[in-house]
C-alpha cells in the first residue's frame, strides 16, 4: 500500500483519518506490530519467536493426541529450549495424511473463532488436510497486506488474477469480477476492481484479454506468466498500464524476470506460501531473494542429517505454524528444498531464503546413485517452446514433453539435447513427445521436472 491508497472508514461522515471497522482495525494493529518487528536484530526476533514456540508446543502436548504421545509431559511442562528443539521429531507429509484426526486439538481456543478445512491440491497424489481457524485466516490476510505494503502497490489499480478455478461453473472463458482485491484488503482500503481468469485457458486468449483489461497488476503461476510474456513479445502486445507482475505457486525460474522486463518493462515479485500454513516468505522490496515471515512460522532448512543449513547451502524445508491451534504443525516437512541466504542489506532482521527450489521429485537420480536438480528453465532461444517438462522414467531415460506450435527440426533437436544434457549433468537417453498441454488439471501448476525413479534403485 502506498500513500495514494485510501483507507476505508466504517464511521459515517468520517473519511479522513479513516476509522476502521473492528476486523480491519485488528489487521492494521497486527500489521503495525510485525512492521516494527522486522527492524529488530535476528537474535531479538528469534527470542520472541521461541517464546511463542513454547506456547505452541505446550498446547499441542496437552491437547493434541499425536503430540501427547510423541512429546509427553516434558514439553507440556514448558521445558522447551533452543538446545532441545531438534529433539522434536520431524512430521512427514504422509504422517499428516495418515493421522489427520490425531493431529487436531481436543480443545481449540474458543477465542480463535470458527474452524474450516484447508486442503492441499493433491497434485502429487496425497491430499493433506488440516483445520484452520478465523485466527489463522486473519494472519493470512495480514501477511498479504504486508506484501502490498512492502512493494508499495497502488491498490486503486485493477488486479488481474490468472488462477486455477475449482468451481466448474467458473471454468472455460468465464470472467469472474470482484469489486475489490479480496478479503485481505476489502475492509481495510478502497481498492480498484479485480478480475479472475481460469489458468487452464489458452495463452493466446489470456494475452488478448490482458490487453483489453489493462490491469495495473497481474497475478499468476510463473509458467503461465512466462507463456504470456513470450506470446506478447511474439505478437507485439503491449500492456502500457501494467506496474508489476506477482507470482506464486511454482518455483520461479530467474529467466522470467528478464522476460517480463523485456515484454512489459515491469519487475516480478514472487511469494512463497502453502495451504497448510499461509505465507512462508515474501520477496524483499529491495532484492530478489525472500524474507521468511518469522511472525507466522518458524522455517527451518536442514540437510539430510537434520543439521541446520548455512548460507549458500540447500536443504529440506520444515515449518512450524505459530498461530494454528486447531491443527498444530510442528517441524512439518513440506516436501520442498530451499537455499539459505546471507543476512539482507535492507536492514530487516528476518531470515533470508535465496531460492525456493521446489519438490523432492524435482531431483533426478543419476546411474551412480547421486541426485541433482533438473531445473532447466525454458530454452526459448533454441526453439518456440511454450512449455517443457522432463519426466525421468528410469535411471538412463528422460521423457521430454513439449508444447510447441510445430515439431523440432534436426538442428533444434541437437541443440535442445545438448542443453538438457548440460543442465542435468548426464547424457540421458531422450524421448521427445509433443502434447497439447502440460499444466496440471488438479491445480493448474506446471512441474518442470518429475522423477519417477526411487533413490537407491
Amino acid at each position: 500500500m502506498n500513500p495514494d491508497s485510501i483507507f476505508r472508514s466504517a464511521m459515517a461522515y468520517l473519511g479522513w483519518p479513516a476509522f476502521p471497522a473492528p476486523l480491519a482495525a485488528n489487521k492494521l494493529a497486527l500489521l503495525f506490530q510485525i512492521e516494527q518487528n522486522q527492524w529488530r536484530t535476528p537474535e531479538q526476533i528469534a527470542t520472541s519467536q521461541f517464546d511463542q514456540l513454547r506456547r505452541v508446543v505446550a498446547f499441542a502436548s496437552a491437547t493434541v493426541p499425536n503430540y501427547r504421545r510423541a512429546l509427553g509431559p516434558r514439553f507440556q511442562a514448558g521445558e522447551l529450549t533452543p538446545q532441545n528443539w531438534h529433539e522434536i521429531p520431524v512430521l512427514g507429509r504422509k504422517a499428516v495424511y495418515d493421522a489427520a484426526a490425531e493431529l487436531r486439538s481436543e480443545s481449540i481456543p474458543r477465542e480463535h473463532g470458527r474452524t474450516f478445512s484447508q486442503k492441499t491440491s493433491g497434485s502429487t497424489g496425497m491430499v493433506v488436510e488440516v483445520l484452520g481457524t478465523d485466527l489463522t485466516s486473519l494472519f493470512w490476510q495480514v501477511f498479504c497486506l504486508r506484501d502490498h505494503l512492502w512493494h508499495r502497490r497502488n491498490l486503486r489499480e485493477k488486479l488481474c488474477a490468472i488462477r486455477f478455478q475449482r468451481d466448474p461453473a467458473l471454468k472455460g472463458t468465464t470472467r469472474t469480477e470482484g469489486r475489490g482485491w479480496g478479503p485481505a484488503t476489502d475492509d481495510v482500503a478502497i481498492t480498484g476492481p479485480s478480475v479472475t481468469y481460469d489458468i487452464l485457458l489458452d495463452v493466446a486468449f489470456l494475452a488478448e484479454r490482458l490487453a483489453i483489461e489493462r490491469p495495473g497488476y497481474v497475478l499468476g503461476h510463473p509458467s503461465m506468466i512466462l507463456g504470456l510474456a513470450k506470446y506478447c513479445l511474439d505478437h507485439e502486445i503491449r500492456l502500457p498500464g501494467l506496474r508489476e507482475v506477482r507470482t506464486l505457486g511454482e518455483s520461479l525460474d530467474e529467466s522470467l524476470r528478464e522476460r517480463c522486463r523485456e515484454a512489459w518493462g515491469v519487475s516480478v515479485v514472487d511469494m512463497y506460501s502453502c495451504q497448510e500454513a499461509g505465507y512462508l516468505a515474501l520477496q524483499c522490496p529491495e532484492h530478489d531473494h525472500y524474507h521468511v515471515q518469522s511472525e507466522n512460522v518458524l522455517l527451518e532448512v536442514v540437510d539430510d542429517s537434520g543439521r541446520p543449513c548455512n548460507p549458500g547451502e540447500i536443504g529440506r524445508v520444515l515449518i512450524t505454524s505459530l498461530n494454528n491451534f486447531a491443527t498444530p504443525l510442528i517441524r512439518y516437512e513440506l516436501g520442498d528444498y530451499a537455499e539459505v541466504g546471507e543476512p539482507c542489506s535492507c536492514g530487516r532482521g528476518l531470515p533470508v531464503l535465496k531460492r525456493i527450489l521446489g519438490r523432492y521429485r524435482s531431483l533426478l537420480t543419476l546411474p551412480d546413485g547421486s541426485r541433482r536438480w533438473g531445473l532447466i528453465g525454458y530454452p526459448t532461444s533454441i526453439a518456440p517452446i511454450e512449455e517443457m517438462q522432463l519426466v525421468q522414467t528410469d535411471l538412463n531415460k528422460l521423457q521430454v514433453r513439449l508444447v510447441m506450435p510445430r515439431a523440432l527440426d534436426d538442428s533444434e533437436t541437437k541443440a535442445l539435447t545438448a542443453y538438457i544434457h548440460g543442465n542435468c549433468g548426464y547424457p540421458f537417453e531422450l524421448c521427445f513427445e509433443y502434447v497439447d498441454r502440460i499444466r496440471s488439471s488438479v491445480n493448474g501448476k506446471v512441474e518442470q521436472v518429475i522423477s519417477l525413479v526411487q533413490p537407491g534403485r
